[in-house]
């Protein structure tokens, strides 16, 4: 009966995505909803296996075939996803002040696809990447000359581009092909975001496993080449779907409206606060403006000035001001608001991201040092295959949670998702901290074995490999999968439902910001641990060979700032205002279109 019911609702749906929107200034819209689907989502397969596919086994790639050491590969990898995630702000800028999602989506799948074939030629070519390191324990191998370097590099900032417009654009424009106003649209756009979240965890299981073994076992240049191969299909299979989209165009900047707070809240710092601010601070709502309509909150009070009016201020006949860098809305001043509310909570994503930082760096290198094997038999395991373990505790825990877990909060709590967004992520954040607590306790058990016991032979410019098997590794991997089940989604459903209707390119972008703020701190970290262990008695802690070091101290130390972050978290989401939330605010006069209309009370 369910089928039945689901093939009724999809047949509903794309009748309903036939129908066309129009209004009287602009042409009309024509939805196809998921008739545009198979090249959207085609191409964000395609383009998600194209760029893991080369990424999962970047690390490994750096340290075997650059020679570079492993401190070095690990810091590098760091700043590129970090410039990578910092590159998501500029594409989302670009793409809703000039371009569109059209171009930008175009424009950075083709970089992608420059880049990814301009990293695969290092491997294919030998005269792009330093002479093979020989398998010996210790000693100095040829490092890459300034030119093969700088052909990486290049590979590498082209995939930054490319990343920088297909992050923040690609989620938003499948979304741009359904009809908001339908009820066939929104369901379509709830589906849309299902399927969006399959692709990423299908495209990363595939490339972990299979292109990852392809890379470690058969041939770099081949491995390489696949990704690069998928790119160019994902580039065609966008364009060929061209017109069939629907094309939404840049409308300019939203963050101009924040400035114009900002700017005009300074110019009028010395006003006295209006009594009764509800009532009393300018309020103008845009005819065309998306955004819905936001009671006032008590703050950041002192953005309310932006809103007082003025003998000097004019205001022309359709309600709106005459400038708008001397007098701004209520509305306006509380979209403002929404933002600086969520920066508190982004600034706790930075820790806690951490942890995930570290299961795909310094969690793969205990990998390569520990016991690989599957079964009896000789086949290894490629280290960096165990982040698969993240995903596969990912893919089956989100139903579980969504089917399970949050009906039964419901039924206790009376809450639609069970618990409070804000909730959601504390949760994640917690478990993160236990995360990096196992992960010790297991690096300390590798290395006692590698000391203590027989090794199972040499990993060339690292040290002795552990006899303890590398499945032991798997329960601190399911916990971080665990962690991203609440923290992670919880994150990017918070931006995205918190920033005001036409800052979504933005919100989206936040999530990715944050991820490079924990890049850029893990590398700072990692720089700090490796030049103050370096002088003391008890020698390196991040030692070339993990068998020297103590990473399991350094996983202990991330342990205890996530607990004071998590401490952090809590006071903020104490404080924090959910969007359009306001405890005791009497209803609000809104002028839209020269009108005065009143808002619902929240």
């Amino acid at each position: 009966m369910d089928d039945r019911m689901n093939k009724r609702d999809k047949e509903e749906m794309e009748k309903e995505e036939k129908a066309t929107v129009a209004t009287d200034d602009e042409p009309e819209i024509n939805y196809r909803g998921w008739k545009a689907m198979p090249f959207i989502i085609g191409n964000e397969t395609f383009e998600k296996l194209g760029a893991i596919g080369t990424l999962a086994n970047l690390l490994i790639y750096l340290t075997t075939v650059f020679n570079l050491k492993s401190i070095t590969a690990a810091t590098m990898i760091n700043v590129f996803n970090g410039t990578t995630n910092f590159g998501t702000l500029v594409g989302a800028f670009l793409c809703d002040t000039y371009f569109g999602r059209y171009k930008t989506l175009g424009f950075a799948t083709a970089a992608s696809f420059l880049g990814l074939q301009a990293i695969q030629l290092t491997a294919a070519i030998p005269e792009l990447h330093p002479h093979r390191c020989a398998a010996k324990e210790s000693g100095e191998c040829e490092g890459p000359t300034a030119g093969q370097l700088a052909f990486l590099l290049m590979g590498l900032g082209l995939m930054i581009v490319g990343a920088g417009g297909v992050r923040p654009c690609n989620l938003a424009f499948g979304v741009d092909q359904f009809n908001p106003k339908t009820e066939a649209g929104k369901r379509g756009i709830d589906s849309f975001f299902n399927w969006y979240f399959f692709t990423f965890t299908f495209a990363q299981m595939v490339s972990l496993t299979l292109i990852v073994y392809i890379q470690s076992n058969v041939s770099w240049a081949i491995g390489l080449g696949i990704p690069a191969t998928l790119m160019f299909i994902a580039c065609v299979v966008y364009f060929v779907g061209s017109k069939m989209y629907v094309k939404v165009k840049a409308t300019g900047s939203p963050m101009t409206s924040v400035a114009q707070v900002i700017v005009v809240a300074i110019k009028k710092r010395k006003l006295k606060p209006v009594e009764q601010p509800w009532l009393s601070l300018f309020k103008y709502i845009p005819p065309k403006s998306i955004n819905s309509k936001l009671p006032y909150t008590d703050q950041f009070r002192f953005l309310d000035k932006a809103a007082i009016v003025t003998p000097q201020d004019e205001i022309k006949d359709d309600g709106s001001p005459a400038d708008p860098w001397r007098l701004c809305s209520l509305q306006q001043v509380e979209e403002v608001k929404c933002l600086f509310r969520v920066l508190p909570i982004w600034a706790s994503q930075i820790m806690y991201c951490v942890t995930l930082v570290q299961l795909h760096t310094y969690a793969v290198f205990q990998a390569v040092q520990s016991d690989r094997r599957l079964g009896n038999s000789n086949f290894k395991i490629p280290a960096a295959s165990y982040v698969v373990f993240m995903m596969l505790s990912l893919t089956i825990f989100i139903p579980v949670y969504d089917r399970a877990i949050v009906p039964f909060l419901r039924k206790i709590r009376g809450k639609e998702g069970g618990i409070t967004i804000l909730q959601r992520i504390g949760i994640g954040m917690f478990v993160s901290i236990f995360t990096m607590l196992v992960s010790g306790m297991v690096e300390q058990h590798r290395r006692s074995i590698a000391l203590t016991k027989p090794t199972l032979g040499v990993v060339p410019r690292k040290g002795a490999i552990s006899s303890m098997s590398a499945s032991i590794l798997i329960p601190q991997f399911i916990l971080g999968g665990l962690t991203e089940a609440f923290a992670s989604i919880g994150l990017i459903e918070f931006y995205y439902k918190q920033f005001p209707e036409n800052m979504k390119s933005i919100g989206g972008s936040l999530f990715y910001c944050g991820l490079a703020g924990s890049n850029y701190f893990s590398s700072l970290l990692i720089f700090i641990i490796h030049r103050t262990t370096n002088r003391t008695a008890t020698g390196n802690w991040l030692e070339e060979d993990l068998n020297k070091g103590r990473l399991d101290y350094y996983y202990y130390i991330i342990a205890g700032l996530g607990i004071l972050n998590l401490g952090y978290f809590l006071l903020c989401a104490s404080w924090y205002k959910y969007k359009g939330n306001s405890d005791n605010t009497p209803e609000l006069e809104l002028h839209v279109n020269g009108e005065k209309q009143q808002s619902d009370k929240p």
